[in-house]
């Protein structure tokens, strides 16, 4: 991770209306925006959602793609249940999902799979990922941080269980005004993926649902 408060410029490429259908049959309202100039080169998207009004904090959610569950429903992670219920809420509130594309914390979809192989013979997320020699978490926010900035969004809340999320948006400058959890999205295949979350990264989960 990078420490810099002096962030490149970024600049708005492209915002078009997309309309956002759900499995469960939600509906939310959305425009697309991307952008010219993000630091790592990927193609991160912002998903603006609701209405945010003059001098409002918007609420915003960092959420890094996952194919196995926003797209196939996998229920070995808690992924796509915490997208569906982010567009909710920010829909409600007014702000930003930002979807970033950093699949498996940034060790890539090839990478998380062959994790998950090691995870079905007894190691934890973090621990799979450093028998690869990857790191336990590899993402890095500062594309984010640029984003944001570009949207004219200094201030947020951010809706995030994650504390790295938000040391790494104030390294880079961005002022949180709360963090607010999302929800625990438990199956079982999950729990002792968001057990490791908990006690292992500090995640704000409440460990009292995974038992």
């Amino acid at each position: 991770m990078s420490s810099n408060l002096n962030l490149p410029a970024a600049s708005v490429r492209t915002r078009v209306h997309v309309p956002l259908r759900f499995g469960d049959g939600f509906r939310a309202e959305s425009e697309l925006v991307t952008f010219h100039g993000l630091a790592d080169g990927l193609e991160h998207v912002a998903v603006v959602l609701g209405t945010i009004e003059p001098g409002q904090v918007p609420l915003v959610r960092l959420h890094s793609e996952c194919l196995t569950g926003d797209v196939f429903g996998s229920a070995r992670c808690d992924c796509g249940p915490q997208l569906r219920e982010a567009v909710e809420r920010i829909s409600e509130r007014g702000g930003y999902l930002l979807y970033l594309r950093q699949e498996g914390r940034g060790i890539g979809l090839y990478n998380k799979l062959d994790a998950y192989a090691l995870q079905d013979q007894g190691l934890d997320t973090y621990a799979a990922n450093a028998a690869l020699g990857l790191p336990e978490d590899a993402r890095d926010y500062t594309a984010a941080a640029q984003m944001l900035r570009t949207l004219g969004a200094d201030r947020i809340d951010l809706l995030s269980n994650n504390p790295d999320k938000a040391r790494q948006l104030l390294d880079h400058g961005i002022e949180l005004s709360e963090r607010v959890s999302t929800g625990v999205h438990a199956t079982s295949h999950n729990r002792g993926y968001l057990m490791a979350k908990a006690t292992l990264t500090h995640h704000s989960l409440d460990l009292a649902a995974l038992v």
